[in-house]
């Protein structure tokens, strides 16, 4: 990226200093400044604008209910897929105003699971047709890709795959006993993902946008920490759940583990058999 790519972009003002930014291991991040806004860019090298498809409609998606970046301009420059969103300066808040804002946005419903458009990441492609079936939905779009990823990437085995067919078992007898509303999820909703504005405002990013159970989400916040007593507490008062999610996170923490092992090799192969271990 250079002067010359940084012309082409779609904004009116001329850009009079851009750096590198950290922005996760994705994509490219930078900060852009021109005399009146700032602005953040991510780069995905050798990909179609196209590539932010996803990305765009779930923060679309997801401002219905809570603060999120706005998606400004999309498109390609020299091979190159681009997203700039508005630049928000960071702050500090509080972990109850958090819960409620992802509670509000669990309160966001479908009539189906899953979610516009399939989306492709780095071990797979992530089937979002929509389904009638969580369980359907989960298993078939979600656990079956994941586990043929593991054995391509040569990180699965045969103990992993027998406890793997135990809690899939559980975890089909559990969905038939369990009413569960497709609601919008963050989708990958870690410590790394929320932030605070300066004005305190509770505000999600990095959205992977899918409507589903409403635990898969909070399933993620338990994994790397980040998200404190408070978080769970007014979370729960805004938007109670049902008795047993406790007991059903297992089932949705493998897959963000699985995935880690997938793309990070056996350094998550403890944690992954751990929880498989619980079958």
């Amino acid at each position: 990226m250079d002067h010359e790519w940084l012309a082409q972009l779609p904004i009116q003002e001329p850009i009079i200093s851009w750096q590198p930014v950290s922005g996760g291991d994705i994509n490219k991040a930078f900060r852009l400044e021109t005399a009146t806004k700032t602005y953040f860019m991510k780069v995905q090298e050798n990909q179609p604008a196209t590539y932010f498809t996803h990305e765009i409609h779930g923060l679309k998606a997801l401002s219905a209910a809570v603060n999120v970046p706005s998606p400004l301009f999309n498109g390609q420059i020299k091979g190159d897929a681009y997203l700039i969103l508005n630049w928000i300066d960071e702050g500090t808040g509080s972990q109850e105003d958090l819960g409620k804002a992802v509670a509000a946005l669990h309160q966001v419903h479908h009539d189906q699971f899953g979610f516009f458009e399939n989306h492709r990441t780095k071990a797979l492609v992530k089937n979002n047709h929509f389904t009638p079936s969580w369980a359907e939905f989960y298993f078939h779009q979600r656990l079956e890709p994941e586990v043929d990823a593991a054995i391509q990437a040569g990180r699965w085995n045969d103990w992993r795959n027998a406890h793997f067919e135990r809690m899939v078992g559980h975890f089909l007898t559990d969905c038939q006993h369990r009413s569960i509303t497709p609601s919008l999820l963050h989708g990958d909703l870690w410590a790394g993902n929320f932030m605070f504005t300066a004005d305190k405002v509770p505000t999600l990013i990095d959205p992977d946008a899918v409507y589903g159970d409403r635990e898969f989400d909070l399933a993620m916040t338990t994994i790397f920490g980040g998200f404190r007593p408070a978080f769970y507490q007014a979370y729960q008062a805004a938007y109670p759940l049902e008795n047993g999610w406790q007991k059903r996170l297992p089932y949705y923490q493998f897959y963000y583990l699985c995935m880690h092992l997938i793309l990070f090799g056996e350094s998550y192969g403890p944690a992954v058999d751990h929880i498989l271990d619980q079958y």
